[in-house]
């Protein structure tokens, strides 16, 4: 018969059951807890905690998540810790309003309907589901699908569709040179009509509802799913703040939805979209923002004179998250007004 232990989170005083052989974090995911996190694998800290009783073990990590001074000091990693006992964690970083937002990660069979090619290297895939699945506008999920020649592939997603949309998922994918999922869809490895198995939600990015001051959504290269996902659904919410949709790119033909964009934008006028192009120094044909998206955010909030105010959504590859960061907190924005989501190629898992 499988052991089950209990766990005790403080400060927060939430308690809850984890199975034998199953990790603390997806013990939580299963019972609708949701706890910091971003990988799912260990290799980012977003879910690092300390351990205040009981009998633990880790499976691998990364030690730039957790380092051995931290370890020795009784931290621990939920997403990769097994309990052999009653536990008792201290939270490290927990948001009451997330905690009472949870939604039960589930699993769900679907299939692939569409796929098309946005850019070079930008892909969208729309999945229907068998039945609707909750999740907060933001969030992302683990997709599961068969190529073929019968293997087994699974990569994370963000929703690029709004959540009021639930059984038709759209999802917008940078395509690698090594992307296992991206190069199928390609080579026709999967297809439309493709089987596919959905588990989630997960995600700690999605939009804080009942907020004041602007709406600030920083993309780049797939990062504009979740973004867009958050836009709508801010839009559907009918609250009135600002929003300003900052997007970074290489060059022109890197940029898309520019239809989509530019009907959202004459219908609601309180939404400004910026494209900033990196590598437009010798188009003479691109009149908008050049340089990185992280610089014109910071210009730009300088001269909209914003410091600290409203709520930033910012999306994409490590280094732009990495550039932003400390140009989000020269500006004053306390880090529960701040919203990150990291995309990386897959390793495992996990990427976006």
């Amino acid at each position: 018969m499988t052991e089950v232990y209990n766990v005790r989170l403080e400060p927060v005083g939430v308690e809850f059951e984890v199975e034998e052989g199953e990790t603390v974090l997806d013990a939580a995911f299963r019972q609708g807890i949701a706890l910091p996190h971003g990988c799912k694998e260990g290799q980012c800290s977003a879910c690092k905690c300390v351990q205040l009783d009981g009998e633990t073990e880790m499976l691998n990590y990364s030690t730039f998540a957790l380092n051995e001074m931290e370890k020795d000091s009784g931290h621990i990693l939920m997403c990769r810790t097994l309990v052999h006992s009653d536990v008792e964690i201290e939270l490290l970083n927990y948001d009451e309003e997330v905690l009472s937002k949870s939604i039960p990660v589930r699993k769900f069979s679907g299939k692939i309907v569409d796929f098309q090619k946005l850019t070079h290297d930008i892909r969208s895939v729309q999945i229907e589901l068998d039945t609707p699945l909750k999740f907060w506008a933001g969030q992302y999920v683990d997709i599961t699908v068969r190529t073929e020649t019968g293997e087994e592939i699974t990569r994370s997603f963000s929703m690029a569709n709004p959540p009021s949309e639930a059984e038709k998922l759209g999802f917008i994918i940078k395509k690698y040179p090594d992307g296992r999922f991206s190069n199928e869809l390609d080579g026709g490895g999967i297809k439309a009509g493709a089987e596919v198995s959905v588990e989630g939600p997960y995600g700690m990015c999605f939009r804080r509802e009942g907020r004041e001051g602007p709406v600030i959504l920083v993309g780049a290269g797939s990062g504009m799913s979740p973004v867009w996902s958050i836009l709508n659904d801010h839009i559907q919410s009918g609250e009135a703040r600002p929003v300003y949709f900052f997007y970074g790119a290489r060059t022109q033909a890197d940029l898309f939805k520019l239809d989509e964009i530019a009907a959202l934008t004459a219908g609601h006028p309180a939404v400004e979209y910026v494209p900033v192009l990196s590598h437009a120094d010798d188009d003479a044909s691109w009149s908008g923002e050049r340089g990185f998206v992280h610089e014109v955010v910071d210009r730009r909030l300088r001269e909209l004179g914003i410091d600290g105010e409203g709520d930033v959504y910012a999306c994409g590859p490590p280094p732009m998250i990495d550039a932003l960061t400390p140009v989000l907190f020269m500006h004053d924005f306390d880090s529960d007004h701040i919203f990150f989501d990291k995309f990386t190629p897959t390793s495992g898992s996990s990427g976006h």
